[in-house]
């Protein structure tokens, strides 16, 4: 199996750390490839960051015609519906999967994002998924996207000051961490807080898997109808 991650901002450290995270976490026989567009902002955080990164989002999964699934590696699902519209295979954002998984384990979650900005998007899409009744609130650490690369240290205590006010004032009983860039926080975040957290790239790639093995792909009936010459 061949999944195609494409981390849609053009950091390439963050995209190495996001093949990590991924590898660490799939099956022996699944292959990943981890990429990002050359040109486009360097992190995404708001909807103009978002709108000008689709064209090298879009050229990123041209290139790789055969795979089996895609993910999108930005906590906004940046691109999701237009890249499902060139693919029958199974594209999964990584807030997506992460909110999905998160309620299967926990009546309650709270999600724990970068800056300010980022929190109506991220709202707006657990209304569209069917889960806004299921999250207890989207809290920002105001800590910039580049941030979890160049300042790792006091980006944790920041995000960790927000996991307790998520449990303490939310009543949350998980966390999903809002950000493609803090997914080597996870494990040691959960075993300090003694509660499950989730990253949204792992929840992709697990439930990436699942859908192909099982041999289902997305339906291009209705909404998700390729358009004649503009497919893979």
């Amino acid at each position: 199996m061949q999944l195609l991650i494409v981390n849609p901002n053009t950091t390439a450290s963050m995209t190495q750390k996001i093949g990590d995270a991924a590898e660490r976490v799939a099956a022996p026989d699944t292959n990943i490839i981890a990429v990002n567009p050359d040109k486009g902002p360097r992190s995404i955080e708001g909807y103009f960051d978002e709108a000008m990164s689709l064209s090298g989002l879009i050229a990123e999964v041209r290139k790789q015609p055969d795979s089996d699934g895609i993910i999108i590696a930005c906590f906004d699902d940046t691109g999701l519906d237009a890249v499902r519209c060139m693919t029958d295979v199974p594209v999964i954002g990584i807030g997506e999967a992460a909110f999905h998984m998160a309620s299967l384990l926990a009546n309650k979650f709270s999600v724990v994002t970068t800056l300010s900005r980022s929190v109506p998007a991220i709202e707006h899409n657990l209304v569209r998924y069917g889960l806004a009744s299921r999250c207890a609130k989207v809290r920002a650490s105001e800590v910039p996207v580049l941030d979890l690369e160049s300042d790792a240290a006091n980006a944790r205590q920041l995000i960790g000051a927000e996991i307790t006010k998520s449990i303490e004032e939310d009543g949350a009983e998980a966390i999903v961490l809002g950000c493609a860039g803090m997914t080597d926080l996870t494990a040691s975040l959960s075993a300090e807080y003694g509660l499950p957290v989730l990253d949204g790239v792992a929840c992709a790639v697990s439930l990436c898997e699942a859908v192909v093995r099982l041999g289902l792909r997305t339906s291009n009936l209705g909404g998700y109808a390729l358009s004649v010459g503009k497919s893979l």
